[in-house]
């Protein structure tokens, strides 16, 4: 079941917004923690990983990655997970961009079930799967981040 996002408003977010935004985030996880590692939800999880790794002082970094859009940027239905991590993600804080429906984390929560969920933005259909946020964001509204302005 596609949807049709072109009816949505659309918000930039400038690599500025983002870095100062992913900073906050890691200082809220940093009182939450310790944390033995970071895992980035590739793709839009890997600069904000990044930054969080940093700020906390990690350089153990994994990834897991999730394709939840196709090449159009339609949403899929489920997502499809397409490469996992081991073990149940004790000590792991698990972080993306944007949390939108929260399939991605609920997804992933499967397969780490210890893990803490971090995302920069949550939309309300998202927020029951993130652990831990810094910016509440409307559902209708389109986030365009950095990397994908042409």
């Amino acid at each position: 079941m596609a949807q049709d996002f072109t009816a949505c408003t659309a918000i930039s977010i400038s690599w500025e917004t983002l870095h100062r935004d992913a900073r906050m985030l890691a200082h809220k996880l940093k009182r939450l923690g310790p944390f033995n590692g970071v895992v980035a939800v590739a793709r839009g999880g890997l600069i904000p990983a990044a930054i969080v790794a940093r700020e906390l002082g990690l350089r153990l970094v994994e990834t897991v990655c999730v394709a939840s859009y196709d090449e159009r940027v339609q949403r899929r239905g489920e997502p499809e997970l397409l490469k996992s991590l081991d073990g149940d993600g004790t000590g792991w804080v698990v972080v993306d961009d944007l949390a939108d429906s929260g399939n991605t984390f609920r997804k992933l929560r499967k397969g780490l079930p210890k893990a803490h969920f971090a995302a920069i933005y949550v939309k309300p259909r998202g927020a029951d799967a993130v652990d831990t946020s810094i910016a509440a964001v409307e559902q209708d509204l389109w986030l365009v981040f950095p990397w994908d302005e042409a």
